[in-house]
């Protein structure tokens, strides 16, 4: 017969007392260490005693026991449930210290703490969401069925490591394509994700405390949080309207992380004059860059500037894709560009880390780009998200010009505006969280805040006419 609960029982005790008591000590020791849930109900009284070899006023006995002390509910006409306790077993002895809790002491710095979750309306100023309504859902439903009705007939087998040869094939054709950069299906790695992707290269490139690694302040909190957990020394480099300062680079940083086609949170497009620079100082210094290509697919100025991976003749450029921006997060695909010497190496580290991502989702993925539905699909949102920042130029220029100062961009899901008078910055930021909810402040993403303030708006998740109304009360409140 199946077991009634999730953990075994010792029951060797045989006197009617010893198995009562034996039988309720160990479910109360396991409500306590959380083994059973909140609201678990309890098996029948009869189908324990019957799988336990029990008399059934055994088990009611260690029942009524539980609901006497608080650890179970009884229900009217339906089975028992364990009850919520505020007071549940910790893992760790609440009278341990914080020194002595086995932490790497890289998780108590503060800039690597992750932001308390916060309730927000579906349609929001969130970053680093897209648009859903607008998804060919459709036409996924029919790739996802085709793909798995195609896949039940191959076998159940591991995937490749690197990915599925059809979507490494398709990731390589877009990006040539779409950004010119030059690949093939060989150079091109499939991740669960960007995260994922600089996990990998920071455990192959980084020697625990050794090596340096320039990273964007403020930059995207997750990538600098991947390569200080492998053991990187970080070094917080500026930005400015031109994106990362490339004069500010130490001559010892051996690895620079970079969001040069729109960066993250100031939307600043990284100039040609030190996209150069920044690829001859990794020629100089032997060091290599990693580019975060992370939302390039949308433009709304003129002809995109080469991506770092294009203009790179030394294979010193590891090019990071996601389609987290193009397509939906939950599909949790990313790839590497990576250059021919670290390829191998990198595959290694996948097979030990990662070595069989999920084949389906590949597959229709593969076949989503292959069959041309990412380019349509990203020409029909195009015209949609360039409406959408639009309307929030139009705002901040119209009703909120007074105190607030957009920062030049030209592509991605999001735009940033600098606070005019720092003075004000509490007061704005405080009306931004009543009527712009999701809007982050730049101190959010960076190492050493303070920064000069400023404000990122996502537009990806929100309608142009909704946009200018939220601007509209945004401006009313802070002129009132």
């Amino acid at each position: 017969m199946e077991p009634v609960f999730p953990f075994d029982l010792d029951l060797r005790r045989h006197d009617s007392g010893g198995l009562v008591h034996a039988l309720h000590s160990q479910l109360r020791a396991a409500i306590l260490d959380g083994r059973l849930a909140p609201g678990w109900p309890l098996p029948a009284t009869r189908r324990v005693a019957a799988t336990l070899g029990l008399a059934r006023n055994t088990v009611l006995a260690a029942y009524d026991l539980l609901i006497a002390e608080g650890y179970v509910l009884p229900r009217r006409r339906a089975k028992a449930v364990v009850a919520e306790l505020a007071s549940r077993r910790k893992s760790v002895p609440v009278a341990a210290k914080k020194h002595e809790l086995p932490l790497n002491p890289l998780w108590q710095r503060p800039y690597l703490s992750p932001e308390p979750p916060r309730e927000l309306p579906a349609r929001c100023f969130r970053l680093g969401i897209p648009e859903h309504y607008h998804f060919p859902h459709a036409v996924w439903r029919r790739l996802s069925a085709r793909c798995l009705r195609e896949w039940s007939r191959q076998g159940f087998s591991y995937p490749p490591t690197g990915g599925l040869p059809e979507l490494r094939e398709a990731i390589a054709s877009h990006v040539a394509f779409t950004r010119a950069v030059a690949c093939t299906a060989e150079d091109v790695l499939v991740t669960s994700g960007a995260q994922h992707a600089f996990d990998l290269l920071a455990r192959l490139l980084v020697t625990p405390g050794e090596t340096k690694v320039a990273v964007e302040d403020p930059g995207y909190p997750q990538t600098r949080a991947a390569f200080a957990a492998a053991g990187a020394r970080l070094v917080p480099v500026p930005v400015d309207d031109e994106g990362l300062c490339v004069e500010r680079l130490p001559e010892d940083v051996r690895i620079v992380a970079v969001t040069p086609s729109h960066q993250s949170p100031t939307g600043a497009v990284l100039s040609m004059r030190r996209r150069t620079a920044l690829l001859d100082f990794a020629r100089r210094q032997g060091a290599v860059l990693i580019e975060d290509d992370y939302d390039g697919e949308f433009r709304f100025g003129g002809r995109p500037l080469d991506a770092l991976q294009t203009l790179d003749r030394d294979g010193r450029v590891f090019y990071v894709g996601t389609f987290s921006k193009s397509l939906f997060p939950a599909l949790r695909k990313g790839f590497i560009v990576a250059p021919a010497w670290a390829r191998d190496k990198l595959l290694a580290l996948q097979y030990c880390t990662d070595g069989h991502a999920d084949a389906l989702s590949q597959a229709v993925l593969a076949a989503f780009i292959r069959e041309g539905h990412l380019a349509r699909h990203v020409r029909h949102m195009q015209p949609i998200y360039a409406e959408r920042r639009q309307a929030l130029l139009d705002g901040l220029r119209d009703q909120l010009g007074s105190w607030l100062e957009p920062i030049p961009s030209e592509a991605g899901l999001h735009l940033a505006a600098r606070i005019r008078d720092p003075a004000l910055a509490p007061l704005i930021l405080t009306r931004a969280r009543q009527y712009t909810p999701g809007a982050q402040s730049i101190d959010h993403y960076g190492m050493n805040p303070p920064y000069p303030p400023a404000l990122s708006f996502g537009y990806g998740q929100i309608d142009a006419g909704d946009i200018a109304e939220a601007l509209a009360r945004f401006g009313q409140a802070m002129r009132g």
